[in-house]
């Protein structure tokens, strides 16, 4: 337990929880949105506030903060009114926004160092000043996503049904835009920008693999994001790499992990339906197959075919 004694340690242990806890709390509504990439795209746009806060002498996590929620704003717009040229305005944001803060680090003198420090995470550069801000903006992703999680998940699942059922369907895909932005500042120092979105989609993905329902599948996933995130940062302790990418890593092989156990409860759960239907004489009360019970009302979360 000597990892534990470094004061720097201590603020990257921190951090590394409310990464974990925070990432897939956003992803698992990202995923339900088919926007599993949207993560990276807020990721360039920060780097645009990184450089900010470092040309203007302020912390570099508020300016990203800021600057993410304009990027995200405006990413949702254009996914809602951008039919024709939407994808050419996101490749211009998500590259503009990488190319200003390369450019604006270097006009404040920035090192390197610094860069790579944003990019890809590092455990040394985590000040209190830092924990204070993360602690902050993760209260409000958790109070977001845990308080407001009917809501968010009747928009991402049917935004039309959500609609229909007098939900602010506008409001509530820019409050998820908002929270991914601030997700992706409150992980950049010690995912890095670069490898945010990974920790948003993987533990969500990996969740899916075992789990149905909406729920289980939230808390299995935040505990998968904290598990991996703190073994990450143990591990960069007594070896010396790069946090993100261990993090990231640890992710992917928990996904596989867990991939490999799906396919034989798969068939197992697939067994015992089997042997349900076949006691009860059929899949109607009759035994014809003529008799199936359909559902008096539909919820949010059912899918119709039409």
């Amino acid at each position: 337990m000597d990892f534990l004694e470094p004061a720097f340690m201590q603020r990257a242990l921190i951090a590394a929880v409310l990464v974990g806890i925070t990432a897939p709390a956003v992803g698992i509504y990202l995923v339900q949105r088919r926007q599993a990439l949207m993560g990276d795209g807020i990721g360039h746009v920060a780097m645009t506030g990184v450089g900010l806060g470092f040309l203007m002498s302020t912390n570099p996590v508020w300016m990203a903060t800021l600057v993410s929620v304009v990027g995200a704003v405006a990413m949702e717009l254009i996914r809602a009114y951008g039919r024709t040229r939407g994808d050419i305005a996101l490749a211009l944001l998500f590259y503009g926004g990488m190319a200003g803060g390369v450019l604006l680090m270097n006009m404040a003198g920035g090192s390197n160092a610094n860069l790579l420090s944003y990019l890809f995470g590092s455990l040394s550069t985590v000040s209190e000043e830092d924990v204070t801000a993360i602690v902050l903006l993760a209260a409000f992703v958790v109070a977001v996503t845990v308080g407001l999680r009917r809501q968010l998940f009747a928009v991402s699942q049917d935004e039309e049904f959500a609609r229909v059922t007098g939900l602010p369907v506008r409001a509530l895909n820019l409050l998820i835009a908002v929270t991914a932005a601030v997700t992706v500042t409150v992980a950049m120092r010690v995912v890095g920008l670069l490898l945010v979105s990974a920790l948003m989609v993987v533990p969500v993905a990996a969740a899916q693999q075992l789990t149905r329902s909406f729920r289980v599948t939230f808390v299995l996933a935040v505990v998968i994001g904290t598990g991996v995130t703190l073994s990450g940062t143990i591990i960069t302790y007594y070896q010396d790499v790069p946090p993100g990418a261990t993090i990231v890593l640890l992710a992917i092989g928990v996904f596989v992990v867990l991939t490999a156990l799906a396919a034989p409860l798969a068939r197992r759960r697939a067994r015992v339906a089997a042997v349900a239907v076949a006691g009860s004489g059929g899949p109607g009360e009759g035994g014809d197959g003529c008799d199936v019970a359909v559902p008096s009302t539909r919820r949010s979360g059912d899918d119709v075919t039409a």
